[in-house]
């Protein structure tokens, strides 16, 4: 398992990734859902790093995909 340090600097590392490759989906990172609630457990903060690590690699998953489609129906 990620520690709470190893998924804060891979959040960042996508972050970036998304400003400096896909600036046109920052929009969408203000409008994710993301709450951290105060936690007496680290593993519960680390499921929420994680889940969050997802969804930000989700979105550039979906942004590559579609960029390749486009792509291809431009061919």
């Amino acid at each position: 398992m990620k520690t709470e340090a190893q998924l804060n600097a891979e959040i960042l590392a996508a972050t970036v990734k998304i400003k400096e490759y896909a600036p046109e989906l920052e929009k969408f990172i203000s409008e994710m859902p993301v709450t951290i609630p105060e936690a007496e457990s680290a593993l519960v903060n680390n499921k929420i790093l994680s889940d969050y690590l997802d969804s930000l690699n989700q979105l550039l998953r979906k942004y590559d995909e579609e960029k390749l489609a486009q792509f291809k129906l431009s061919i």
